[in-house]
This record gives C-alpha cells, sequence and structure tokens, in this order.
C-alpha cells in the first residue's frame, strides 16, 4: 500500500503540470486581457478598477493595436513590466512554476492582497457550504436508497422515483431561483435572507444567536444545492444494494435463519456502502469547486466559487492560475483519500495486487 501511495503522489506531479500548462496555453489567445483593461479604464470605457499590478498571465493582443488606440507607447511597455508580460511566455511559465512549487502564488491583480489571502479569506464559505450539503445529501439520499431497495417494486419506490427524477432534472440553480422568488422576499414570502452567510449585526449577537444567525443563512442555499445532489446517491444507494442482495452470501445467510433486519445491516450494508463510502472525497471536491459558483454567484456568499468567477471575468490571472492549482492539487490528494477509503471500508481491496 505504501508503494501505491508513493506512485500516486508522484503521478501528482505530471499531473499538476499538464494541467497548469494546457490552460496557460489557453490564456494566451484569451481577448481582453488585464493590460487591455487597464488601458480602456485610462480612455474612460470600463468601470472597473486595478488597484495592484503584479503576476503571471497571457500574452495579450498585438502591440500595433495597442498602440493604434492613441496611448504613450512608454506606457504601455511600463504596464508589460509590471504585469509581468515582458517577457516571453514559456519564460513566464517557468517562473510560475518555480514560484508555485514554493507555494507562493503572487498577488492579485486588482486586490492589495496575496493569492494565498484571498483563498484562505474565501475557504471557510465554500468549505461551510460543501460539508452541510453533503451532510445532508448522505442523510437522505442512504436511508431513501435503503428503503427503495428493499421495496423495490412497490408502490413507495414508485412515487419515490418520481421524486428524485424531478430532483434530478431540476438544475440547482434554477431551484434557488426559485426558493428566492418563493421564500426569500421575491413574489411571496419574506421568511429567508437573501444575501450573505451571516447578517450584518453579527458580531454584536450573543454566540447563541449568531449560531441561529449563521443557520438561518445557510437553510436555501444548501437546500438549492441538495436537491441537485441528492438523486444521483439515491440511486446509486438503491442499486448498491439490489445488487447485493442476489449475492451468494445473503442467500446462504438466510439459509442459516439470520433475521432480515441482521441481513440487511450485518452483511449488505457494509458491501453496499463501499462505494458510496469511498465515493465522499470526491464528492466533495464536486460540491466544493463546481456546484457550489452558480450558488455563491445567486446567495452573493463570498467563497471560492464567487472569487473564480470573479477572477476570470476580471482576468485577474494570479488568482485564476493560484486558485486552479491549489485546487487540482486538493482535488487530487482526495482521490487518493477515496481509494484509501475502499481499503478501509473493505481491507480485501488490494490496489498493488491490481496493478501487479
Amino acid at each position: 500500500m505504501y508503494a501505491y501511495i508513493a506512485r500516486r503522489l508522484l503521478l501528482m506531479i505530471p499531473t499538476l503540470l499538464g494541467i497548469m500548462l494546457i490552460n496557460f496555453v489557453i490564456v494566451q489567445f484569451a481577448p481582453g486581457g488585464p493590460i487591455e483593461q487597464v488601458m480602456a479604464q485610462v480612455q474612460g470605457t470600463a468601470e472597473f478598477s486595478t488597484t495592484r499590478f503584479s503576476g503571471v498571465a497571457g500574452d495579450e493582443v498585438a502591440s500595433e493595436t495597442r498602440g493604434g488606440r492613441g496611448l504613450d507607447p512608454a506606457f504601455i511597455a511600463e504596464l508589460e513590466r509590471q504585469f509581468g508580460f515582458d517577457r516571453p511566455a514559456h519564460e513566464r511559465f517557468g517562473k510560475m512554476l518555480v514560484d508555485y512549487a514554493r507555494f507562493d502564488f503572487g498577488q492579485s491583480f486588482y486586490r492589495d492582497e496575496t493569492v494565498l489571502a484571498l483563498i484562505a479569506d474565501k475557504l471557510p464559505v465554500s468549505v461551510s457550504l460543501g460539508l452541510w450539503t453533503l451532510l445532508f445529501t448522505y442523510l437522505i439520499s442512504i436511508p431513501l436508497g435503503v428503503r427503495k431497495a428493499v421495496r423495490d417494486g412497490s408502490a413507495f419506490d414508485v412515487w419515490s422515483s418520481a421524486v428524485v427524477i424531478i430532483g434530478y432534472a431540476i438544475p440547482g440553480f434554477l431551484f434557488a431561483i426559485a426558493l428566492i422568488v418563493v421564500f426569500a422576499g421575491g413574489s411571496y414570502l419574506d421568511w429567508f435572507p437573501l444575501r450573505g452567510l451571516v447578517s450584518d449585526h453579527w458580531d454584536s449577537l450573543s454566540w447563541p444567536a449568531r449560531i441561529l444567525d449563521y443557520l438561518w443563512h445557510l437553510i436555501l442555499p444548501v437546500l438549492a444545492m441538495v436537491i441537485g445532489g441528492f438523486a444521483g446517491l439515491t440511486m446509486l444507494t438503491k442499486n448498491s444494494f439490489i445488487e447485493e442482495v442476489n449475492k451468494q452470501y445473503v442467500m446462504t445467510a438466510r439459509a442459516k435463519g439470520v433475521s432480515e433486519r441482521r441481513v440487511l445491516y450485518g452483511h449488505i450494508f457494509r458491501n453496499a456502502m463501499l462505494i458510496v463510502i469511498a465515493g465522499f472525497p470526491a464528492a466533495f471536491v464536486g460540491v466544493l469547486f463546481t456546484g457550489a459558483l452558480l450558488i455563491e454567484v445567486i446567495f452573493s456568499l463570498d467563497g471560492l466559487g464567487l472569487l473564480g468567477f470573479e477572477s476570470v471575468v476580471n482576468r485577474d490571472y494570479p488568482v485564476v492560475f493560484g486558485s486552479l492549482f491549489i485546487f487540482t492539487l486538493i482535488g487530487l490528494v482526495l482521490n487518493l483519500l477515496g481509494d484509501l477509503m475502499y481499503v478501509l471500508v473493505d481491507p480485501r481491496i488490494d490496489f498493488e495486487a491490481r496493478e501487479g
């Protein structure tokens, strides 16, 4: 197992390198980079501010196009130097890799903060949203999937399948908008807040009131994310149980007179839950880095999803690449943890023997 872990850790290096290289190359062809945005601001045609110039990013449009806009070439050259675009792309990419190997991600173009400080500031919001979402998703999906498997083909299985299909078909962001319209002061009720993870006066509240305020703000965004995630996990749980029910060891246990409850929870549950439990790290990555993006934007939650969205729109390349590197690294580590969880749940699994 240790040799397998070592190989997986070493494999992360070329994987990270390949992902960063592909995205770096794509950025070279993206129009409207930070220099163009600064020039547009100078000419009064943009509505954003640039308070800091540093970092690594892609090639911008040709210099003759810039010169044709009537700006001083010396000013443009100074911008290129401040942004780091006065060097060839391969040198910028090499410097970025060297800096990232030291976990030095530079500073944001438009915020007077380092990339690590920005991510550390936004991470608790996304982690909080992701953990609560996965908690309720698993609490709903596993019991529901088990019950559907036990009562396969019954009326309960049919109508609950209809609910699951509806939940699977409705995108989380559409459900979030519907929740806002109905419950957050849209057209009907005004029961829940629309913005943020806590109230503006949260610091002045007592600790019990702070907890209640925090949970009050979480209800709608978590509900919007759970509705889109519980369907797939429910059907996975059901299918895993049905597959195990027809295996020989289950029939042997029943033939020995073991009670149905013990067969279900003492024999089937552990094996059926293998794929469900081991998939937790991958599910967390999906919720944290992809599923929460639109939800954070819709509910104005200042997390990683909103940070990434704003960074791409503003061409804040240090934040874009720094976030990409950290997210990819976390994803690779969690995927490795997923494999290790397979072994913890079922010690009979041996990845080294499979590779051999």
